[in-house]
Formats: C-alpha cells, sequence, structure tokens
C-alpha cells in the first residue's frame, strides 16, 4: 500500500512565516550531502515553537522523529508532527527521521531524509514563507504543498526522488493567486518541478535551477475548489505563469 501523506513540521493556526529576510540569504548551490546526525530524539508529543521565538538543538543537525510505525497508511493531524511554529517563530539545524506524521511550517537549514508522501505544507493566508537550504529524498507524492495564500521562496534547496517539489493545490476548498520562487536548487529523479493553477493566477519564477532526470520543470493546471482533480492546462516558459527561460535550467 501506498504511505500516505506523512509530514513532519505543523504551523500553528494559519499564520505566514519568513524565517530569514530574502536580503539575508546567502546565495550558493544547493548540496546533496546530508547532515550524519550526532544524536536520535523520539518525541511523544510535537515540540512546539512559540511565537518571535527560535529554536535550535544543543547539537546541529539532531535527527527528531516520532517513533516506529508514525510513517503509516492514512493521514495524521497537527497532533502528530514533529514541530509546531507558531507566527514568526524560527526552526534551525534539524534533520527529519523516517518516522514522522503530517503538519506545516516555514523551515531553514532542515533536512528530510526519507519523506512518506509530502514534507511541508504552506498554510499562511498572505505574506512570504521561506525554505532556506535543507533538502528531501523519497517523496512519493510532493514536498511542497501550498494550501494557503502568498507567496513561498525556496532557496538553495535539494531534492530527489519526488512526485513534485511544488504544488499550489489543485482543488482546495479555498483557493487563492499563489506564487513560488525556486532559486539555486538541484532536483535529481522526480516527475515534476512545479506545478501551478494557471486559471487562478499563479506564477511560479525559477532561476538558476539544476535538474536531472526530471520529467517536468513547470506543469500547468486548472484547479478548482470543488475537491475534483485538476486538468492539466500545457507546461514550459510562457512568460505568463511559468517564469523562466532554458537557460535557467540546467543539468
Amino acid at each position: 500500500m501506498l504511505k500516505r501523506i506523512l509530514v513532519s513540521l505543523a504551523l500553528s493556526t494559519a499564520a505566514a512565516f519568513a524565517v530569514t529576510p530574502a536580503r539575508m540569504i546567502e546565495r550558493r548551490g544547493a548540496t546533496n550531502v546530508f547532515p550524519n546526525p550526532p544524536t536520535t530524539i523520539t518525541l511523544s508529543s510535537p515540540i512546539t515553537v512559540k511565537a518571535g521565538q527560535s529554536f535550535t538543538p544543543p547539537q546541529a543537525y539532531t535527527r527528531y522523529e516520532r517513533g516506529y510505525g508514525a510513517c503509516r497508511d492514512g493521514e495524521g493531524g497537527q497532533a502528530d508532527a514533529v514541530f509546531v511554529l507558531e507566527e514568526g517563530a524560527t526552526l534551525n539545524a534539524v534533520v527529519i527521521g523516517k518516522n514522522q506524521m503530517e503538519g506545516q511550517c516555514t523551515i531553514n537549514h532542515v533536512y528530510f531524509e526519507d519523506v512518506c508522501e509530502d514534507a511541508i505544507t504552506i498554510k499562511q493566508s498572505s505574506g512570504v514563507s521561506y525554505i532556506n537550504y535543507g533538502g528531501a529524498k523519497g517523496a512519493s507524492d510532493k514536498i511542497v504543498q501550498h494550501n494557503g495564500g502568498g507567496k513561498v521562496v525556496i532557496n538553495s534547496f535539494y531534492a530527489e526522488n519526488f512526485g513534485k517539489v511544488y504544488r499550489s493545490c489543485g482543488n482546495c476548498k479555498t483557493q487563492f493567486k499563489r506564487s513560488v520562487e525556486i532559486n539555486d536548487s538541484w532536483a535529481v529523479s522526480g516527475s515534476t518541478l512545479v506545478g501551478i493553477n494557471t486559471n487562478f493566477g499563479d506564477t511560479a519564477t525559477i532561476r538558476r535551477q539544476k535538474a536531472l532526470n526530471v520529467r517536468t520543470i513547470c506543469q500547468k493546471f486548472i484547479g478548482n475548489n470543488l475537491g475534483n482533480e485538476p486538468t492539466n492546462n500545457g507546461s514550459g516558459p510562457d512568460n505568463i505563469s511559468c517564469l523562466y527561460n532554458n537557460f535557467d535550467v540546467t543539468s
């Protein structure tokens, strides 16, 4: 049986996060070398990072997970997450193990060793969320699921063996005009880099992207708010929705 949506981080309510302002991000290429966690901590409940506070483990890149059997069929909820970040909180330098459950948040220097299906869900109503550095492997469906509004910026992120790196929700009950920006990232062995809904005005901007064995860079859909499967609406750069050119994507 397929492993269902299993995510590791949770965003409290519908808060918008901006972990690090874009102007402070050091431009650098993504790396496929994941940290070697010095220790593993198994949690019986999520760690909540309060509004405006920052969480950094005593030992950088400590692995956090929810224990054997957490990665199972069926969706979990916020109570099953590894971290819950309230508005304005920051999460730094952790590794999320393969024993994980569902949740949402914006992250900084976080690595997902083995995503069950989705890794990150964004539920902000507006504003900009940043995913800075880090990486994810083994996402059978999506790495970043954007259900709320506003913009997601992904900087220097590595993705391997995935369905989609980013997907604007195609059939959420409440729909938004969403945008995504991907900079200096690296994707290996996946179906689609980004999926957006052109009928809702979504845009995807892609710069300095490395892609190896990725079938589609920018897939366009006709989304809906009825829960129905969205329909394809073409793919590739168009200067309207998929904002990149062939020089922006290399292998």
